[in-house]
């Protein structure tokens, strides 16, 4: 029985931790030859290829800074020559700061910005030029800009940008048979998620509990999937029903 994924090429962004770590490791279980991108820390990355191709899947990492245009282009370039086309894309890289309204300085902005906003930006805009017909893009948001939050404004704004990037490509890209998601984690146990909100996280959700990278990998593979090719330009929420 072959693999859902088997013969297809993935490039997950900022997947040498967490999350995107997380959904590299589950579309290679699916059988995608998995590029595993990265910013600096290169002894991550080559534990998740490492782990990968000890289960017999594919996968090779490639540095870059999405928040610089050139380098998300020779991003896609080296993607496509060590794995082929592209057929699934997802932007995941990404920054969280936490820092009241009134003191967030230009350089904080910058910062949250160029990562999230611009980075995810210029992801998805080299994945509409190149990914292959009947491919599929997912943009990693947070269910946290349907919730409000102090002291998260950069992050929840950079984020909102993202959400609507999603709904205008999948316009776009319809006739290509490409669909184009975001994917929302909720309180998720990774070391981005804030230590004051573990708890209460955990409070807001029926099951008692905040999610593992694993549950959002899951629904990260099923947008990724033949069978979510009926889904474009929405917002799946995977936050253990915290909305």
């Amino acid at each position: 029985m072959s693999l859902p994924l088997e013969g297809k090429s993935a490039l997950v962004t900022g997947s040498s931790r967490g999350i995107g770590r997380a959904i590299a490791e589950r579309l290679a279980a699916d059988g995608a030859a998995v590029v595993i991108n990265y910013a600096r820390n290169k002894q991550l990355a080559d534990e998740a290829v490492k782990g990968i191709l000890e289960e017999g899947g594919k996968a090779i990492a490639i540095p870059a800074d999405v928040a610089r245009p050139a380098e998300v282009r020779r991003l896609f370039d080296e993607a496509e020559k060590k794995v082929g086309g592209l057929d699934i894309v997802v932007g995941n890289a990404g920054v969280v700061l936490e820092k009241s309204f009134a003191e967030s300085s230009e350089a904080d902005y910058d910062y949250v910005f160029n990562i999230n906003t611009r980075g995810m930006f210029f992801t998805l805009q080299e994945a509409a030029r190149r990914i292959r017909d009947g491919g599929r893009i997912v943009a990693v948001s947070t269910g946290g800009t349907k919730m409000p939050f102090a002291k998260v404004s950069l992050y929840l704004g950079s984020k909102g940008a993202v959400e609507q990037f999603v709904r205008s490509l999948s316009r776009e890209l319809g006739s290509r048979n490409i669909t184009v998601n975001v994917l929302s984690p909720g309180f998720t146990d990774t070391d981005m998620l804030l230590e004051q909100y573990r708890a209460y996280g955990a409070s807001l959700s029926p099951f008692n509990r905040i999610g593992t990278a694993d549950d959002v990998a899951e629904v990260a593979a099923f947008l990724a999937s033949d069978a979510a090719r009926w889904i474009t330009g929405q917002n799946v929420q995977a936050g253990g029903g915290v909305v």
